[in-house]
């Protein structure tokens, strides 16, 4: 289950990535394009990651169903969240279209960097719909224990955005005028729209669950919105953090928002590539509480943080064997790259620490602990994150103070799971 959701997860931020390293690179305006990028990318990330929580929620309930054999009692939950939350994604767009440019103006982007920013985003956020959706289906496929479908259809859009990227950004000679930045948007909204139509296809063609909505409301649908209010908060906890992280970084100036959206993107990627075993928790918990294995599920905490601590080993120690090649994928502006440079060390030492931290947040979303998560990420955010960065940039540490913040924030995250979960589960095992 891991090996196909860990190369799922590689192909989500790989949509950001392509588009990062491709304008990183144009004729026009490359690093105010880029910072741009990193913008929107920050402010669209959060909505999905706020909405997009559908998936943990669907996935912990299904899972947990599938564990007590009682599958048949749910079918009719996913077309039920679908539908709110797709509901929800067109009040955010309704929303925020109109006031693209307050948006941006509010993580501190003004002139070039402010109207570029605006432009992308105006085409971009007609995409997020279509994630919200692929992510609910992923959602219910991840229940019924299949990561093999969802690596599938990220794999398919990931690759379909290189190409559209490439073909757009850059144009093809007397038949496509290069399209810049506004290309790239285009690339990323065609890959999504495809992606929701394989997942829903397979969906429907591949499995016993009907995307037709019924009335009434299956039993099931307040305990999901309660795990999505929980998830709702706990990510607008995340984001508040991600938000000061790129509105600090966009004040020092265009050159040090571009090579924080490198480093952002490398980050996302490895975040990703762990969330692999992180996804395996999240669907195997979810069953094996249903099933009351609780020794199982001991086991299984052990096994995932091994796998996931050597991901992150492995990370980190791939990105010290390339340092100095990595920043020039991006970009050649040799400012940017000493930014970049000067920092990027921090985001490698992190890994081994962001997979323990992704494992544990797994698997607590698996067994529908939405709770716990929300308040240690409130904790973490508002006492750790916050003051920590404040210091540090009353220091002049700049992309330094930006990045310790982020590692205190993970540890903080990480450690309070694991000695709950084993003061829970270690006691239970016994018994049984």
């Amino acid at each position: 289950m891991a090996i196909p959701a860990l190369i799922a997860g590689i192909a989500e931020p790989l949509l950001s990535i392509t588009d990062t390293a491709i304008i990183g690179n144009i004729d026009t305006n490359a690093t105010e394009s880029l910072a741009a990028v990193g913008i929107v990318g920050a402010f669209i990330s959060m909505l999905v990651w706020v909405f997009g929580q559908v998936r943990s929620a669907i996935s912990s309930i299904i899972s947990q169903y599938v564990g007590a054999h009682k599958l048949e009692e749910v079918n009719d939950l996913p077309a039920q969240a679908t539908a709110i939350v797709l509901l929800g994604s067109l009040v955010v767009l309704a929303i925020s279209y109109p006031f693209a440019r307050q948006i941006f103006e509010f993580y501190n982007a003004t002139g070039t960097i402010l109207d570029v920013a605006v432009s992308y985003f105006k085409i971009r956020i007609f995409g997020f719909p279509f994630s919200l959706f692929v992510f609910a289906i992923f959602g219910t496929f991840r229940g019924l224990q299949n990561t093999y479908y969802p690596m599938m259809i990220a794999l398919t859009g990931a690759l379909l955005n290189v190409v559209l990227d490439l073909v757009l950004v850059y144009g093809v000679k007397g038949v496509i005028a290069p399209m810049h930045i506004e290309g790239a948007a285009y690339a990323s909204m065609l890959s999504q729209i495809t992606m929701a139509g394989i997942a829903a296809f397979l969906l429907l063609k591949k499995t016993a669950i009907s995307l037709k909505l019924q009335l009434p409301f299956n039993k099931e649908i307040r305990r999901m919105l309660g795990m999505i209010s929980n998830l709702f908060i706990r990510t607008i906890a995340l984001n508040v953090a991600l938000y000061f992280g790129t509105s600090y970084a966009t004040s020092y100036g265009k050159e040090y928002i571009a090579a924080y959206t490198i480093g952002l993107n490398i980050w996302f990627f490895g975040a990703f590539m762990i969330d692999g075993y992180s996804s395996a928790g999240n669907i195997l918990s979810g069953k094996l509480l249903g099933a009351k294995e609780y020794q199982t599920l001991l086991k299984l905490s052990g096994k995932l943080t091994k796998y996931g601590v050597i991901i992150g080993l492995f990370l980190t120690f791939t990105g010290a064997l390339f340092y100095e090649t990595i920043g020039t994928v991006f970009t050649k502006d040799p400012v940017v790259l000493e930014k970049f440079y000067a920092s990027f060390w921090i985001i490698l030492v992190m890994q081994p620490l962001c997979a323990i931290t992704f494992v544990f947040d797994g698997m607590y979303k698996g067994m529908g602990e939405m709770k716990i998560l929300r308040n240690l990420l409130l904790f973490s955010t508002g006492f750790i994150f916050i003051p920590v960065l404040l210091i540090f940039d009353t220091l002049d540490y700049k992309l330094h103070a930006i990045w310790i913040a982020f590692t205190c924030w993970i540890m903080v995250r990480g450690l309070p799971l694991i000695l709950l979960f084993r003061w829970k589960f270690k006691p239970l095992a016994q018994k049984k």
